[in-house]
């Protein structure tokens, strides 16, 4: 026994040298963690029975006054309320609900409601993206206002800056006589909109959101209604389907396609066509200046991305002129945004018209006459329809637009650009350009509407151009003309139309003929040499061409008057002058050119031809006073002496000095010209509308 029980006790005593295990106790950090879980899932469960045991009618108060403190409105719930988890989504119920209007849109309420019953996706309330899932409004009414200066709205609760309209996205609603009201005094809409529920009786839509409304677009009246039939919930992957139809200022306007819900515009897939007596009329009621046009008709794919519409696939016809591309119009703040690229095949150049001011329906009863007006019993043809400078304050724009043909009789006009930069209502048309002929003309123009008067800035070039082909754009025979013709205006003028502007305006204006050849007849008929007309004549050589060595049409311009500095074409026979010039004001003409010989011509006329008249009614005078008092000479002559002495009145002895090519290539103005041989010339006058022969200006001037 005692060497059975040796090693029994060898062994306790082992085990009570040894250090003790400790016990595992259930106080562990995950037993503590389990612990913590289940008691918060406990409170859970004992709040939503709670919750849905009262339905949440005891926060009645809480919630009035939490919303209210968030919102910095009264907020009252006057009947039944609840707020709970049914059972996974929050249901809230409120009866006579009102939320009152912020201090600065006066009395009344911002929504109120006799019932509003809805289910609130509890998950999105977690996310930030609200999805209310039903909604049941009775006998509602929102007012949606913004203020005067556009920086605060009545459904952004804060003093400091009104937000875009965003509502939560809604998958299905059932609304029985709500009233919405929007009003915006910076862009002068107000509008009031009546919104009901039928339902449907087919198995595809549950029902019909149907509304009808009118208001008002900067004073112009306008009427909607349309339909959003919503899909029924058992349809696999059904979305909500518009159809809107609205009719004001001499427009119809049409929308249909799908929604992703009921308040969801983002990515809807939907279809404009828009036609009219013209599009200035809808661009107006957005606060958009654009030239006004004829009859047309629109269509276009829209969808809405963030704060931007998108109008792709555009395509249409204004007038006799089609137009497609693709538009944005992004809804920032203080201005909106306008971005389009547009293409044209062919425009019409009565549809051109209203670009420059022209009203295109009277062009299009009238022709070219219908560009002219009777002023004070003379012609007109400048055209002085006014900017909308106050347009320009709501909106910039970024425009590409080409065109491809301009369909004119004798006006060789074709591939148009034109970039249009509008910021702050500095208009920028950078570039502007079109081919001429074989030529090409480069325009940059500014436009600054924030000065008053609208200040312009004028640039236009025209490239190194065919003469002949040219000419025979604008129905001239171009047969043995070679010679090139580049031009170039540079001008500032003050006003609010092109005639103003125009008026006013100061710069210069040079037309250069590098050396080239032109007809004969061209020519001659310009220079009244009668002996040489005459020779042609019987030998037959009326299309031989005449050597232009170089030549000058220069005009500066000077508070609206120009004044040739000079005119002066070098050609092989002749010295071609010029003196005078026109104006922007009356658009009076009064031009005197004359040729003098280089070489003995026996009949040369050797006095101004006179181009006097308006724009619109220009005249010829060939036979000049000059000219008839050197005929009575002759006439004298012939009688008292012989017919032969009659001749001498006619006689050009040729004395013309040849133009130095230098300074006439290079458009420099009168005092800069010099004779062939480096001497200054005192022919071609002083810069001045005076046709006198010292260059003096003339008193009326």
């Amino acid at each position: 026994m005692a060497d059975r029980d040796t090693p029994i006790k060898a062994a306790d005593t082992a085990s009570a040298g040894a250090p003790a295990r400790p016990i595992r106790a259930l106080g562990t950090p995950l037993a503590g963690v389990i612990a913590v879980i289940a008691t918060f899932l406990g409170l859970l469960v004992l709040a939503w029975t709670i919750l849905f045991v009262t339905k949440g009618r005891f926060l009645k108060h809480s919630f009035e006054r939490i919303v209210a403190g968030q919102t910095h409105r009264e907020v009252k719930v006057a009947g039944d309320f609840q707020l709970y988890l049914d059972p996974f989504n929050v249901k809230f119920v409120a009866e006579r609900m009102t939320i009152a209007n912020p201090a600065w849109a006066g009395k009344g309420n911002f929504f109120e409601a006799r019932r509003i019953d809805s289910r609130i996706s509890t998950w999105s309330l977690i996310t930030g993206n609200r999805r209310i899932n039903w909604l049941s409004l009775e006998n509602g009414q929102v007012d949606l206002q913004w203020d005067k200066a556009g920086k605060r709205n009545t459904w952004t609760f804060s003093e400091e800056k009104g937000e875009p309209l965003d509502l939560p996205a809604i998958r299905r609603a059932l609304l029985q006589g709500t009233l919405i009201r929007y009003a915006d005094p910076r862009m002068q809409i107000e509008a009031t909109i009546r919104v009901h529920t039928v339902e449907a009786k087919d198995t595809q839509f549950a029902s019909t959101i149907s509304f009808d409304g009118s208001g008002t677009a900067r004073g112009t009246r306008f009427v909607l209604d349309g339909a959003l039939l919503t899909p029924n919930a058992t349809v696999s992957g059904g979305r909500n389907q518009l159809e809107l139809h609205a009719e004001g200022v001499r427009t119809q306007l049409d929308v249909a396609g799908t929604l992703p819900g009921a308040t969801e515009i983002e990515g809807a897939d939907l279809h404009m066509d828009v036609r009219g007596q013209n599009l200035a009329d809808i661009f107006m009621l957005a606060g958009i200046a654009v030239p006004d046009t004829r009859t047309y008709r629109l269509t276009s794919a829209l969808t809405k991305q963030g704060d931007e519409w998108r109008f792709t696939g555009l395509k249409g016809r204004f007038g006799d002129s089609d137009i497609a591309g693709k538009m944005t119009v992004k809804m920032t703040r203080p201005r909106m945004l306008l971005t389009a690229q547009l293409a044209t095949d062919t425009l019409d150049i009565v549809d051109a018209g209203p670009f420059i001011g022209y009203n295109p329906n009277t062009l299009a009863a009238k022709g070219a006459a219908g560009a002219i007006t009777q002023v004070s019993g003379t012609p007109r043809i400048l055209p002085d329809a006014k900017l909308r400078v106050e347009a320009l304050r709501n909106f910039d724009a970024k425009v590409h637009w080409t065109v491809r043909d301009v369909r004119a009789p004798s006006f060789p006009v074709s591939n148009i650009e034109l970039g249009l930069d509008l910021d702050n209502m500095l208009l920028r048309l950078s570039p502007f350009n079109f081919s001429m002929a074989r030529g090409t003309v480069s325009s940059d123009i500014t436009i600054d509407a924030r000065k008053q008067p609208v200040f312009t800035d004028y640039d236009v070039r025209l490239s190194p151009t065919p003469m002949g082909t040219l000419l025979a754009g604008f129905g001239v025979e171009q047969s043995g003309t070679s010679g090139t013709i580049k031009a170039r205006v540079k001008m500032t003028g003050a006003g609010d139309s092109v005639r103003e502007s125009l008026a006013n305006s100061n710069g210069r204006i040079a037309v250069i003929l590098p050396r080239g050849s032109m007809w004969t007849r061209n020519i001659q008929l310009s220079e009244i040499d009668i002996g040489t007309f005459v020779q042609k004549m019987f030998e037959k050589k009326l299309k031989e061409p005449v050597q232009i060595n170089c030549g000058l049409i220069g005009f500066t311009v000077r508070d609206g008057i120009a004044a040739a500095d000079p005119i002066l074409i070098d050609t092989q026979k002749n010295v071609v002058l010029g003196r005078g010039g026109f104006s922007f004001r009356n658009e009076s003409i009064d031009l005197a050119i004359r040729a003098d010989g280089k070489k003995f011509s026996l009949f040369s006329g050797q006095s101004p031809v006179g181009l006097n008249g308006y724009f619109a009614r220009p005249g010829l005078d060939v036979i000049s006073p000059e000219l008839v008092a050197r005929a009575g000479v002759g006439l004298g002559l012939g009688v008292f002496a012989s017919p032969f002495a009659a001749i001498i009145a006619f006689v050009d002895v040729g004395d013309a000095k040849a133009a130095d090519c230098g300074p006439v290539l290079e458009g420099a103005r009168a005092v800069a010209q010099r004779t062939s041989k480096g001497k200054p010339r005192d022919d071609v006058g002083r810069g001045t509308t005076a046709k006198s022969g010292s260059g003096k200006r003339a008193k009326r001037d």
